[in-house]
């Protein structure tokens, strides 16, 4: 069991790079970002109908030395250039949050596809202009798709598949990283980039919800933030807490920190040490009565089943999904509980289970992702999973209601947005 845990993670850095197709997708990357080797790069290697054929960073030093790093062939000094050169298939953008929305509508208006991380855009105006462009809308439009990763894992979607929307009664999604992992000066953390703790781990504990409940919020019942500290922008969430009502009746709630401190022993100790906790949702199911021949005719038997998945943020290098389901024995007429035991279980998919779908164990919810962005392009047929672009403009929706109820103001538009 360890040593394959120890092997898929060495497979997933170092994974096999297979022959190229003569007809490839070529791929440009906006910023030197270091969230491109990861996300695309090591997965470019791997996929033999994909190469990162050029890089654009507006510090032509640091773009210089990024391609050699990474085995980039070509240099550009700017975004226009690189958008603007016709042997460019598509482009990914990982720049900060408040310039995705310009650099990915001036993408579309070239023709490229656009593979643009998560969160898309700065708030939900943003996302209606973007995912509704004029472009989009032509004959051999282009393909443009947020990038959240996790979605595109067999892990998640097994999860999704244990999970009976309707019948749910509450969710949780919690997304945290431990204190001093992101500056309080990085640009997750300036307003103006459209920064915030609810637009990065937030992101995917919103998506989490939104997937767990097959559905739409109606409101945002309560948010509360914690604020950066003096000295930093007072107009940035370090964390925050969130509590939705959907259209079931069921609770969401998320639980998202860029800077997690404390929850040790000795806590005058220990509360400003970095805390480590494991990304984690689950969902608990309404109170189901099933037969049982054993009980008294005044008896009923009911079950409430919890299925929770363990780092859904990065399931490849590791995840579990637990499924819970407690038994009760009660009295019908006084509800009282007569007797009560739980029955666990637990599984994991690296793979998927339908042969039909590409994948290999080693294979990191990127490189899922990627081959799903390339079938869809291609025309292929892949996982079905996908991200269409009213789901980006709701997932966005929600954001802005989470900050709307916390008193926060929403992230600004781009000025491109105005032209």
């Amino acid at each position: 069991m360890f040593i394959g845990f120890l092997r898929r993670n060495w497979a997933i850095s170092h994974p096999p790079q297979p022959a190229k197709e003569d007809q490839v997708l070529k791929i440009g990357l906006l910023g030197a970002s270091k969230i491109a080797p990861t996300a695309v790069i090591e997965p470019a290697l791997n996929h033999p109908s994909v190469v990162i054929a050029a890089v654009a960073a507006r510090d032509p030093a640091k773009g210089q030395e990024y391609a050699k790093k990474h085995n980039i062939p070509v240099v550009y000094n700017s975004y226009q250039e690189l958008i603007d050169e016709p042997t460019i298939d598509a482009i990914y953008i990982a720049l900060p949050n408040g310039l995705h929305y310009e650099w990915a509508a001036k993408s579309l208006q070239a023709g490229k596809h656009v593979l643009l991380e998560k969160p898309s855009v700065s708030n939900s105006i943003e996302a209606t202009a973007l995912f509704r462009h004029p472009s989009l809308t032509r004959s051999n439009a282009p393909v443009i798709i947020e990038a959240v990763h996790s979605r595109f894992h067999p892990a998640f979607q097994t999860f999704i598949s244990l999970l009976d929307p309707p019948n749910i009664v509450s969710a949780h999604s919690s997304a945290k990283a431990p204190g001093g992992y992101v500056a309080l000066d990085d640009i997750r953390f300036n307003y103006d980039l459209a920064g915030g703790s609810c637009m990065d781990p937030g992101s995917y504990a919103i998506m989490t919800l939104r997937q767990m409940l097959g559905a739409e919020p109606e409101e945002c019942l309560e948010a509360n933030a914690r604020m950066l500290p003096q000295g930093y922008d007072q107009n940035c969430d370090q964390a925050i807490t969130a509590k939705f009502r959907f259209p079931n009746g069921a609770l969401g709630k998320i639980d998202v920190d860029l800077n997690e401190v404390g929850g040790y022993w000795l806590p005058w100790i220990t509360m400003h040490w970095p805390a480590i906790s494991i990304p984690a949702c689950s969902a608990t199911h309404r109170e189901v009565t099933v037969p049982d021949d054993k009980l008294a005719v005044e008896e009923e038997h009911v079950i409430v089943k919890t299925v929770t998945l363990l780092n859904y943020l990065l399931p490849h290098h590791w995840h579990r999904i637990d499924i819970s389901e407690k038994h009760m024995v009660r009295n019908i007429r006084t509800k009282e509980t007569l007797r009560t035991w739980t029955v666990t279980a637990s599984k994991k998919a690296y793979k998927w289970d339908d042969p039909k779908k590409k994948g290999e164990a080693y294979w990191s919810s990127y490189r899922y992702q990627l081959e799903e962005f390339v079938n869809k392009i291609k025309g292929r047929d892949g996982s079905g999973v996908w991200i269409d672009g009213e789901d980006s403009i709701n997932q966005m929706r929600m954001i802005d209601s989470v900050y709307q109820k916390a008193g926060l103001l929403h992230r600004p538009s781009s000025k491109y947005l105005e032209l």
